[in-house]
């Protein structure tokens, strides 16, 4: 199983990024697909999800208004579209997969598939 992120970068706040997770290994369309970051010396935290469908969404209250979360299940890709970022949105962002039966996903406990993260970086 693979989680491959990218569209990470360095941009100036009030800027927007699209990140991606392109997915293999699995049946994407059967997976709560979500993002979760971490910046340095911080616990990692939850930033959206989106059911296998694509019918339900779920956000972080810091992120909700700014990001969105979508998925094409034809090509096995999450996006998380962030617009007007801050300095505090500075992070490494990762992709996660459940297929554990959950709707959507806002706890990392019990996450069956991680990636490795594309990094945010926001300038003030």
């Amino acid at each position: 199983v693979q989680l491959q992120a990218s569209g990470g970068g360095l941009v100036q706040a009030e800027g927007s990024l699209r990140l991606s997770c392109t997915v293999s290994g699995l049946d994407f369309s059967r997976n709560v697909m979500g993002w979760f970051r971490q910046a340095p010396g911080k616990e990692r935290e939850f930033v959206a999800s989106i059911s296998w469908n694509g019918g339900s969404t779920d956000y972080a209250d810091s992120v909700k208004g700014r990001f969105t979360i979508f998925r094409d299940n034809s090509k096995n890709t999450v996006y998380l579209q962030m617009n007007n970022l801050k300095s505090e949105d500075t992070a490494l962002y990762s992709c996660a997969a459940d297929s554990g039966g959950r709707l959507l996903v806002r706890s990392a406990n019990g996450i069956q598939h991680w990636g490795k993260g594309t990094q945010v970086t926001v300038s003030s």
